[in-house]
């Protein structure tokens, strides 16, 4: 395994493993898997999550930690239901192969930024919330479904 010296702190760092590609109808069904997320809860469209998520899915969030599905399910509900304005943006979406199975990919991580806006009927945010998103994915019959989803914060404003 070769080392390569990280240009900021001068630090070897041992050389990650090559992982297969995805295939880019794979990586196209992942950035999109994300969208989606954001757009169903912008949109309250709560009862689509659970077409996102895996039944064994867990989440960890600024609202709380979720084991299932339906878990997941209730506690994104939870936490978004009362703001009538949500604007879920995320960018620099990242996508790799976490698992070569004999068939190809069958899993993968993702990481993303969020910037979230938080706003009653006026508005006017309550909050707005930057995070780094991290998905587990799995490639099922049905298609690519998180497994795992964390929301790391980063910053938060709240109104004065």
């Amino acid at each position: 395994m070769t080392r390569s010296a990280d240009t900021t702190t001068g630090v070897a760092a041992p050389a990650l493993p090559a992982l297969p590609a995805l295939a880019a109808d794979d990586r196209a069904e992942l950035t999109d898997l994300v969208s989606r997320l954001g757009a169903a809860l912008d949109e309250h469209r709560f009862d689509v999550l659970a077409g996102l998520f895996t039944a064994d899915a867990t989440a960890r969030t600024p609202g709380g930690t979720a084991e299932g599905r339906d878990a997941v399910v209730a506690q994104a509900t939870r936490n978004h239901v009362g703001y009538e304005r949500l604007h879920h943006v995320m960018t620099n979406v990242l996508v790799e192969p976490a698992h070569d199975a004999a068939d190809g990919v069958r899993s993968a991580r993702i990481r993303a930024n969020l910037t979230a806006h938080f706003a009653h009927a006026d508005g006017v945010p309550v909050q707005v919330l930057g995070a780094v998103y991290r998905f587990g994915a799995q490639k099922t019959d049905a298609g690519w479904r998180f497994t795992e989803l964390q929301v790391a914060p980063v910053w938060r404003t709240a109104a004065a």
